[in-house]
């Protein structure tokens, strides 16, 4: 019977490698291992990769979809499940024992998924570029099958049911016949290990692609134009997953633009998709320019519409009520409609964290979130991806862990991020002791330095104007809508700093539950990480340390640059365990992390000095440039979609 222990596993390899086998760092023996049973991709990936005894694959009732167990039984590990897509989970769940070290002789183990559908969106456009993509161009514009192949294992391996393949703010030639017969390829690739393809559609394509002279839900014709594109659809993909819809949404087109509802838009698409099963992910990203407070709006638009959706309709909204910044409290529609199916919307690929070049592991974020939203209230969970067809899929070799995390805590939301973290760093790097203890809370305190260094305290969206890297919080040229300046949000004048959303200002703090309105109302209950996020807070607010809110401020964009500097010389500690290449790689983007550090904390802080007119305390590090020049430095857009280039001024 095979027995694994943690003795330092997978200690450094000597041999350099490049990231592109993410974390299925388990090698083909030459030997296959004595697999019987149900035939089909878990019997191969076992024979393939299993170093240990006998295994059988086995079909068995009862079992919810997509669930499995394990058992040790007569010297032969069982795997039961109702259908192959468990079977497969099985599979890569006994093959992640092995690679952590764990004992493989006495088990007994029983899996579901927490949520059916656990889906990644690709914001992936016809030309091969990616919208907020740092990890090179899209894997579908040219799909190899060695690539496909690798991505769908890497889904598989932790639970990923669905892939749209394109962005949301969707081209109309995605439903084009040419377009549709290469979906069909791609799905045909993803098949087989359980991955369902899905679309991002353009709500205009009737008048674009059907040449009508309208997209009006609720015109015959153009319902007939959906319904006979939903049978083209299911007739090359009969297992098609759906569409996902951005509508009326920064110039998108939408029901709205016909005089009509949400409801009647996503109705009339889930009625063309419901005789083939499938379903319609509507989401709730909408604002518009003249909106005194945009994180009011979707509360406004959605909240009458509560108990009008087809019930395969399922509203996907983002955790936050922005825009995916580094802090924000959830959206309030979360806990507001109760007769509406919902889903999260998370995003790994960090937009407004860094891009491809920052350290920060997502997954506390998340769990954040859980602690205010019941995982039970939603029905799926979407993950805006960050993967590209650069060597390491996701530009940065840490960046892989949102991708593997997103997938764990869609398959359960109850596991924590540390445990995720150690799965991901003893598969990605070493079991080694040392090493995962030190990165394991290095990924559990990146999150919080990256906040603490960019936007403390609640303040957010304060970056530059013509990317979402680095700070420009002076932004705010003629001409360009208020809502898409910093100074809509920071509010920055010569009493203090914040957006105020009490309920003598916006009144945002009215979409929340009673408990947290209170709560949020009162700068004195407020949590101090939103306090700038609902209150315009005066520079001499006296904070819970005894500081002064100015001097907080000062003090916590300097603990940010310092854990990144900290980070870095932890990296640094742990060049024994790590193979040279990726060493260096790393090594490379957590010195830069700690510049774009630097660069926010000086930049913010000189800005805000001009308002606050208050010293930077003593033992804050000073900057070392003044307003001027830092008003003046500016990088490339080719470096935020790049990671890999350099700054400029």
């Amino acid at each position: 019977m095979f027995v694994l222990l943690t003795m330092g596993l997978n200690i450094a390899a000597a041999d350099n490698e490049d990231g592109s086998r993410l974390w299925l760092r388990f090698d083909n023996t030459g030997t296959m291992a004595t697999i019987t049973g149900v035939k089909g991709t878990a019997m191969t990936e076992l024979q393939t990769y299993w170093q240990g005894g006998p295994v059988v694959l086995k079909r068995q009732k009862g079992l919810a979809r997509d669930g499995y167990t394990i058992r040790s039984q007569g010297g032969k590990t069982v795997i039961a499940a109702s259908d192959d897509a468990g079977l497969l989970y099985g599979a890569y769940h006994l093959l992640r024992l092995q690679q952590t070290g764990q004992r493989c002789d006495q088990l007994d183990i029983s899996e579901k998924p927490f949520y059916d559908l656990r889906i990644l969106n690709h914001w992936d456009n016809p030309n091969g570029t990616v919208e907020r993509g740092f990890a090179g161009k899209s894997i579908f514009v040219n799909p190899t099958p060695e690539r496909m192949k690798m991505y769908a294992r890497a889904n598989a391996s932790v639970g990923i049911n669905g892939t749209v393949l394109n962005n949301v703010n969707a081209k109309p030639e995605a439903l084009s016949t040419a377009s549709l017969e290469h979906t069909k390829a791609i799905a045909d690739q993803l098949r087989p290990y359980g991955i369902r393809v899905y679309l991002s559609i353009n709500f205009a394509s009737p008048i674009k692609v059907g040449g009508l002279p309208t997209a009006d839900p609720l015109n015959a014709e153009v319902v007939k134009w959906w319904k006979d594109k939903a049978d083209e659809i299911y007739r090359l993909i009969p297992d098609f997953g759906g569409f996902l819809v951005k509508a009326n949404s920064e110039g998108e087109p939408g029901p709205q633009d016909f005089g009509r509802t949400h409801a009647d838009g996503a109705n009339m698409l889930a009625g063309v998709l419901k005789p083939h099963k499938g379903i319609v992910m509507w989401r709730a990203f909408v604002y518009a320019p003249q909106s005194p407070d945009r994180a009011n709006q979707a509360y406004l638009e959605f909240m009458p519409l509560d108990g009008q959706f087809a019930d395969n309709v399922i509203i996907q909204i983002k955790n936050g009520p922005i825009d995916f910044q580094p802090r924000e409290p959830y959206s309030p529609l979360f806990t507001a409609m109760q007769k509406t199916q919902m889903m999260v919307e998370f995003q790994l690929t960090q937009e407004y964290l860094g891009a491809a070049n920052h350290l920060v592991y997502l997954a506390p974020m998340w769990q954040e979130f859980f602690t205010f939203v019941s995982p039970r209230s939603l029905r799926a969970m979407a993950g805006v991806a960050n993967i590209g067809d650069d060597t390491n899929w996701c530009g940065h070799h840490f960046a892989q862990a949102n991708w593997y995390a997103f997938g764990r805590t869609a398959w359960n939301p109850a596991l924590t991020p540390g445990d995720i973290a150690l799965e991901w760093l003893q598969q990605t790097f070493t079991d080694n002791s040392a090493f995962v203890a030190t990165l394991s809370q290095l990924m559990l305190d990146s999150r919080e330095a990256c906040v603490d260094y960019m936007m403390p305290l609640g303040i957010h969206h304060i970056f530059a104007g013509t990317h979402h890297y680095g700070p420009e919080p002076w932004y705010a040229p003629k001409g360009v809508r208020a809502d898409w300046t910093p100074p809509y949000y920071h509010k920055a004048d010569a009493v203090g700093l914040g957006f105020d959303r009490t309920t003598t200002g916006s009144a945002n703090v009215r979409q929340y539950p009673e408990a947290l309105c209170l709560l949020y109302n009162d700068i004195a209950t407020c949590p101090e990480n939103l306090i700038c996020w609902f209150h315009h807070v005066p520079w001499d607010h006296r904070m819970k340390s005894g500081r002064t809110f100015w001097d907080e401020l000062c003090h916590k964009y300097d603990d940010g640059v310092r854990q990144a500097r900290h980070f870095l010389a932890l990296w640094d500690s742990m060049q024994p365990y790590v193979d040279p290449r990726r060493f260096s790689e790393v090594q490379r983007k957590l010195r830069l992390q700690v510049r774009d550090a630097e660069w926010w904390r000086d930049a913010c802080l000189l800005y805000f000095q001009t308002f606050s007119r208050r010293p930077v305390p003593q033992d804050v590090e000073h900057p070392v440039h003044n307003l001027d020049e830092m008003m003046q430095f500016h990088i490339p857009i080719t470096m935020y979609e790049n990671p890999e280039c350099g700054y400029n001024k």
